[in-house]
């Protein structure tokens, strides 16, 4: 429950916030997203040696049974090196698909708290997506395929060290150790239902994004990350001041916020 007080914070504060990239900070029917899986699918084809009959229906198995097809293809015995197979799946994206976002812009930057990428992308993929949106330099970190697996290029075979993704809670917990937060002020946000449900299980406060309905999992339920200001004003409000004042203030600072995300200043 919350309570107001004279505490400097309270349960509804944050100290820090994760966002995932693609499907969360821009939307999933920009035709990223399809052109990622139809890259995954020629490399099936064209660098793995499976028919193209088959690529559609594998894809899918491997993401589902080992989180990614890059996880699933070293797994069985594929010696991909991720760099290339990064290359060739996102060096290909029509970024010009993702537009400029003024108003994520002017969102992203009235937060104060530390701002945190938590993606499975490669860092290139993540730097030209946050580029595209405007929004490159409104972050304090990027944690990223790399960051998550950083030892994989010194196997001596491709299964001997796994792909870490998430939602595994190997990825949860190197990210939450790589960008020093406390889960419990800290708040994710995802539009991936296990990747909530990981970070819930690692103490995290979540937010699912894309969704207007809660699962069991998330905190909050947001159509699109622009609306954060509207479902988690907790975000903007200080833990200083009597219950009072502070729902004053905190309305007069959502307000003025909102103002200016509506007219993408």
């Amino acid at each position: 429950m919350v309570t107001f007080g004279n505490s400097i914070r309270d349960s509804t504060s944050f100290d820090s916030i994760l966002f995932d990239l693609d499907d969360t900070l821009y939307p999933g029917n920009t035709g990223i997203a399809g052109a990622c899986k139809k890259n995954i699918e020629d490399f099936l084809v064209e660098k793995c040696g499976f028919p193209e009959s088959q690529a559609s229906t594998l894809r899918v198995e491997l993401f589902k049974t080992y989180g990614s097809t890059l996880a699933g293809l070293r797994v069985l015995g594929y010696d991909i090196d991720a760099d290339d197979y990064h290359s060739f799946v996102h060096g290909r994206l029509p970024y010009d698909l993702i537009k400029p976002d003024p108003q994520l812009r002017n969102l992203v930057n009235s937060i104060t708290q530390r701002k945190i990428i938590f993606t499975n992308s490669d860092r290139n993929h993540a730097i030209k997506a946050l580029d595209r949106l405007g929004i490159a330099d409104c972050f304090d970190q990027i944690i990223c395929f790399e960051t998550m697996n950083p030892n994989l290029s010194k196997a001596t075979r491709p299964d001997e060290i796994p792909v870490v993704l998430k939602p595994s809670m190997e990825a949860m917990k190197i990210a939450l150790a790589v960008a020093d937060v406390d889960p419990r002020r800290t708040l994710f946000l995802d539009d991936n239902v296990r990747n909530v449900a990981a970070g819930k299980a690692v103490g995290l406060r979540t937010a699912l994004v894309g969704k207007t309905m809660k699962t069991k999992e998330a905190d909050y339920a947001l159509e699109t990350v622009n609306n954060l200001a509207q479902v988690i004003p907790e975000i903007w409000v200080s833990g200083i001041e009597s219950g009072e004042q502070r729902m004053s203030r905190t309305k007069s600072d959502i307000d003025s916020i909102l103002a200016t995300t509506a007219v993408g200043a």
